[in-house]
């Protein structure tokens, strides 16, 4: 590890475990007298060119027979979970007594679960779930002869099956279905498109194989509970140990942390870590997807943001995928909303009280139960946290809004709503050795803990702010901004062999009350290596959806850094200068609520 990488203790480790497995939480409160069975089992299946255990839960729901079969539904647990911890476990409660014979299990290097942690591969972790629908389809056994010969098939071998899970537990749905397409329907829940994206995001449409700044907390968090798996999995299977350097992650996942936390991106390094983070992530195999998809994705949420969701989403409807996707509040960076608010509630787990339950139950239905004329609700649909009435709260679209609103970066530091109002001028900040600008703790949202408020200190950042709003501006989307700057350092370095060397800025837009008060949207912020710096680029924020209330004021920021990221490498001032003829522009997704 980088002598920058975070030092977490071993009790941060194992509330990080706890945390990081419970995405969502789906069991109602348990009944006198449950309606299934319960029998814990285990697999040895073949993994790629290993062969792994698998530990899981059969949840037979009452009743169920080879006469009586009923479909399936198979989930996982999130990163650092097993079968066993609150959010698994509930999906097999509650499906099964919703009348799904339902597996869950402990993804592989989880729980007690053998092998390594190999970051959801498809040819692993996909193809370890496919041996357990052959389970499902009656064509194989557990290890102790168990079958199951009461699950609705389809045609031989090929069982009526579903997936559903968050996170960790998202990603591998979508894996499975690339490799496997007896799965019927998928639920991925907070996950991500693309883990070079995610762990490293570069903002900047067009980049290209120009690595962003990696999100070092987040990475380093999640790097820590798989190497400290025996402070929480005591008497680990010897498949789950790699070598003294790479404690239980595949190879490629280690060198690919390591190369990271350098703080350097040297070509057949950076060629490696890319090649390597999509291999294992939707892009490089969603081509291979046809299975009905919900995609749920959480708008509180700096680890997978909406852009990932929303870049699944466009590929699988390009494709002809059945796809449909909400935007929920809650995700890795907490916005849980309470009971009645309309949202997947995480106390109760009363999936037909919540909007986003009932249109769980809905896709399930029409694709697992075969009820063809069940309403499975709109393309698109989002949660406005400016609304109290949980049965108003989502509003639904036929397609993601595009950028209807405009506004110009201004010399003097306004934005400004024609080019014509633009004031010439020229404007520098530059970075320091350490970052000056904070946008969030990322894991305190995930663990409850108070964070300080988002700041820029002076002289490192630049704004532009909007005159008060005459009406109330809903966004709902990813904003972008096209921007020119002015470097002569960084100019110096942006052609070395090491793509550290490149400028990097972070963008971000704040609302600002009549009152002052600064919001940072969700904490969410885009780095951006820029490409070029000779050349204006376009960059692509975080999406959000946010109402800018009446009297407000939007305000554009461009700092040198962020303490949640790696920054720039030695100092590098920059300078932006307006003209009407040639001035930064900030496009919004603006709605009409």
């Amino acid at each position: 590890m980088s002598r920058r990488a975070p030092r977490f203790r071993a009790p941060l480790a194992l509330a990080l475990g706890a945390a990081l497995a419970a995405p969502l939480v789906l069991a109602p409160p348990t009944a006198a007298a449950d309606p299934y069975t319960v029998t814990p089992l285990r697999f040895t299946v073949r993994a790629g060119d290993r062969s792994c255990a698998v530990d899981a839960d059969l949840y037979r729901p009452t009743g169920t027979d080879r006469d009586h079969p009923a479909p399936a539904v198979l989930g996982t647990n999130g990163f650092g979970g097993s079968k066993s911890d609150g959010s698994t476990d509930s999906i097999g409660k509650a499906f099964a007594r919703r009348g799904y014979v339902t597996l869950v299990y402990s993804g592989l290097g989880f729980g007690r679960s053998g092998c390594l942690v190999s970051l959801d591969d498809p040819e692993i972790d996909g193809a370890a779930a496919s041996r357990l629908v052959d389970f499902l389809a009656g064509e194989r056994a557990a290890d102790d002869g168990t079958t199951a010969d009461f699950v609705t098939l389809d045609a031989p071998g090929d069982p009526r099956v579903g997936m559903i899970g968050g996170s960790y537990g998202g990603a591998v749905q979508l894996a499975t279905a690339s490799v496997d397409h007896r799965l019927d329907a998928l639920v991925p829940m907070i996950t991500w498109h693309d883990l070079a994206y995610s762990l490293a995001p570069n903002n900047a449409v067009g980049a290209g194989d120009v690595p962003g700044a990696f999100k070092w907390q987040w990475t380093n968090g999640f790097y820590l509970i798989g190497e400290g798996q025996p402070l929480l999995q005591p008497n680990l299977d010897p498949s789950r140990v790699n070598s003294l350097t790479c404690l239980h992650f595949v190879t490629e996942a280690c060198r690919t942390v390591h190369t990271l936390n350098s703080g350097r991106f040297p070509a057949d390094r950076t060629a490696e870590l890319l090649a390597f983070a999509r291999r294992v992530s939707p892009v490089s195999y969603l081509h291979r997807v046809r299975t009905p998809t919900l995609l749920v994705q959480g708008q509180a949420d700096t680890l997978f943001n909406l852009n990932e969701a929303a870049a699944t989403y466009r590929t699988l409807r390009a494709q002809g995928t059945p796809v449909k996707m909400i935007w929920q509040s809650w995700g890795h960076s907490g916005g849980r909303a309470g009971p009645g608010s309309g949202e997947l509630d995480l106390v109760t787990g009363d999936l037909e009280a919540g909007y986003v339950g009932r249109r769980v139950l809905a896709w399930f239905d029409r694709h697992l139960r075969g009820h063809t004329r069940t309403d499975t609700g709109p393309a698109f649909a989002y949660r406005r946290d400016w609304i109290t009435d949980p049965d108003r709260a989502y509003a639904t679209a036929d397609r993601l809004p595009g950028l209807t609103r405009t506004f110009h970066l201004s010399g003097d530091g306004r934005l400004v709503d024609h080019r014509s109002e633009v004031v010439p001028g020229a404007r520098r900040y530059t970075n320091r050795p350490i970052p000056t600008s904070h946008s969030e703790s990322s894991l305190a949202g995930l663990l409850g803990l108070r964070d300080g408020p988002p700041r820029d200190t002076r002289g490192t950042h630049l704004a532009w702010t909007s005159a008060p709003l005459p009406r109330p501006l809903d966004v709902v989307g990813a904003p972008r901004a096209t921007l020119r700057v002015h470097s002569p350092q960084a100019e110096r370095t942006q052609d070395s062999a090491d793509a550290a060397g490149k400028l990097v800025l972070f963008a971000k837009v704040y609302d600002i009350a009549p009152d002052g008060t600064r919001t940072l949207v969700r904490r969410l912020v885009a780095p951006v290596r820029v490409p070029d710096v000779t050349r204006s680029f376009t960059v692509t924020l975080p999406g959000i959806v946010h109402r800018y209330d009446t009297g407000h004021r939007l305000r554009f920021v461009i700092a040198a850094g962020d303490g949640a990221y790696f920054g720039n490498q030695g100092t590098k001032p920059v300078t932006v200068v307006s003209t009407p003829g040639d001035t930064g522009v900030l496009r919004l997704p603006a709605v009409t609520s």
